[in-house]
């Protein structure tokens, strides 16, 4: 596919006048609206990268593809479709959620392409597998979110958005996620989710080649500071930072703090 295919596809858009690139990549359920309160930081010295994954957002829903998009090098090879297009050299890419994991699985593909890996968030295993791991969830309990999402769509949105938002978080944000889950398409939704809940991709962290900051919220209850440690002893090269936030989305509830802790770690 050429650029312009590669751009309306993945909805891409540029912002900023630096001479780098920082690759924005958002995580399930959501699109690239949810860097708007970041990616001012950013403009003044990159050239900032915005798209969605096919399926999410202002993406073409036409080329979504279940067999692709079950599995999380679906979502990776997006990405390698953008810089491959692009011809991207030296990216810096910043992936909330999931989307850490879908970096690494890209810059493993194609290592040349990429400087280093900034993770909001991030979790490999969203599954409690004991007794040497614990994801978070039980694998029941994820079978009972899935089952609800094909029962009643609306309500699982009701329920997964403030799950992810956290307590604290605006009434305008968890709504705007709320939002968000709804305008996904139903099928597309189910398949990112089963892709993102139910995947096991702990092996992948030692073979990780460039320097990665993983950011890992105090109090999160889809990726607990637990797994941040577990990325950060597992993954060579990476550095581990806890911040005083609530929730899954503090890209959106503290995105200061969070700009202050990407920018230094960029410039280091």
């Amino acid at each position: 596919m050429d650029q312009k295919s590669i751009a309306e596809r993945n909805n891409v858009h540029w912002i900023g006048e630096g001479d780098r690139v920082l690759m924005l990549a958002h995580g399930f359920g959501c699109d690239q609206n949810v860097w708007r309160f970041m990616a001012p930081a950013f403009t003044a010295s990159y050239k900032v990268l915005l798209f969605d994954y096919v399926g999410s957002g202002h993406s073409q829903l036409s080329a979504f593809s279940v067999d692709r998009y079950s599995r999380l090098e679906g979502y990776a090879q997006d990405v390698l479709d953008i810089c491959n297009v692009y011809n991207l050299q030296d990216v810096s890419f910043l992936g909330h959620s999931v989307s850490g994991v879908v970096g690494l699985l890209a810059a493993l593909e194609q290592p040349d392409r990429f400087r280093d890996l900034v993770m909001l968030g991030p979790s490999p295993c969203y599954l409690n597998l004991p007794p040497d791991y614990q994801g978070g969830f039980a694998r029941e309990d994820l079978e009972q979110l899935m089952d609800l999402m094909d029962k009643n769509y609306i309500g699982w949105a009701d329920y997964f958005a403030p799950l992810a938002m956290g307590h604290d978080a605006s009434k305008e944000l968890t709504g705007e996620l709320s939002g968000s889950f709804c305008s996904t398409d139903p099928l597309v939704a189910k398949t990112f989710a089963k892709a993102t809940f139910f995947s096991d991709y702990r092996h992948i962290l030692p073979q990780t080649r460039h320097p990665t900051l993983l950011l890992q919220g105090q109090s999160d209850a889809l990726a607990n500071p637990s797994v941040g440690e577990y990325m950060h002893q597992q993954m060579p090269g990476s550095q581990l930072v806890t911040l005083d936030t609530e929730g899954h989305c503090f890209h959106m509830s503290y995105p200061e703090k969070v700009s202050a802790e990407v920018l230094s770690f960029l410039v280091r």
